[in-house]
């Protein structure tokens, strides 16, 4: 069972976080970083085609038995939703379509939310910005746990169970947090994911709809690829709250792992933050990184001194200004 985390709060810093000073003197001594930014032309045509193939994986699934249905679901399924909820994080960043066609790029990310079911791609947007302008911000970075989940969450058994339903916990929390007006946009997503959901049970019977709804969850509880989620900020050592990943996973996520990178230079597409890595390498080489996301979340539940708590968190300062 292991022992209760002796942590009882979570890390209170007073300073800024460290990604824009990184930026600003990178910037100041490799200005030719500047051109990696921008929208990847490849992106709109990745994700269609992974978009395609789940609707190809909904045809096949409807006539299995279910027990390959489960099968395929864990296999195959979780791995391309989880996929493309990492592709909607990089379309949140305008880099389907660039700053100058922003609304492309939103339409262009409730397509992508189709084959995961749930839908979150208009909300995911507004506050993930919060997120990379308020990092670890009080009552308005959600990506940071709330106070019930880290005094709860606090043995081995209660963080596998964490982990296993972090969907949910993404879902409420924002609710829980920082609430904010229900946009037009996000009442369309809703509507067409529901009505996409309700043709999709029409047209081939439950079992494409279950393929599609326990991929999401699966793929983003319990599964290698979820250990993103723990591993980009969740304080393994004191000071450091952003890390990377630089193991083989990032072929399917985008380069998600590259996380220090992707903080430093948000708008830089996922498909160019190696060159950013190689380009100013000494601002990255001494910072902590993993190689694998499997074995961050079994030491993010067999470390006693770890739990939901261990994030960096800091007050902010002034108005903040919310999307």
């Amino acid at each position: 069972m292991g022992n209760r985390v002796a942590r009882e709060d979570f890390e209170w810093v007073y300073t800024d976080q460290p990604h824009a000073d990184r930026r600003k003197e990178i910037l100041a001594k490799y200005p030719e970083i500047k051109s990696l930014m921008g929208p990847d032309p490849r992106l709109k045509w990745i994700v269609s085609t992974m978009v395609v193939v789940q609707f190809l994986a909904f045809y096949l699934v409807k006539d299995l038995s279910w027990k390959w249905v489960f099968f395929w679901t864990y296999a195959f399924g979780s791995c391309i939703n989880h996929s493309m909820t990492l592709a909607i994080h990089e379309i949140s960043h305008n880099t389907a379509f660039g700053n100058n066609r922003a609304k492309w790029n939103r339409w262009f990310a409730i397509f992508a939310n189709l084959p995961i079911g749930l839908p979150y791609s208009a909300s995911f947007k507004r506050y993930h910005l919060d997120h990379h302008r308020y990092l670890g911000g009080d009552g308005v970075d959600v990506d940071i746990p709330t106070d019930f989940e880290g005094w709860f969450f606090c043995t081995r058994m209660r963080k596998l169970f964490w982990i296993m339903f972090q969907p949910l916990f993404y879902a409420i929390r924002p609710l829980y947090i920082n609430p904010k007006p229900i946009s037009q946009l996000e009442l369309l997503n809703v509507a067409i994911q529901l009505s996409f959901n309700a043709l999709l049970y029409w047209s081939w019977g439950a079992k494409p709809v279950v393929y599609m709804m326990m991929g999401s969850m699966l793929g983003m509880g319990l599964h290698p690829i979820s250990g993103h989620f723990i591993a980009e900020h969740y304080m393994f050592l004191k000071g450091h709250e952003t890390y990377s990943y630089y193991g083989s996973l990032n072929l399917l996520t985008f380069n998600v792992g590259y996380h220090n990178e992707h903080h430093d230079f948000p708008s830089i597409p996922g498909r160019r933050l190696p060159m950013v890595k190689e380009i100013a390498s000494e601002y990255y080489r001494d910072l902590p990184c993993y190689s694998s996301w499997i074995k961050v979340l079994y030491d993010f539940i067999m470390d006693d001194q770890l739990s939901p708590y261990s994030r960096v968190k800091r007050k902010l300062v002034g108005d903040v200004k919310q999307e």
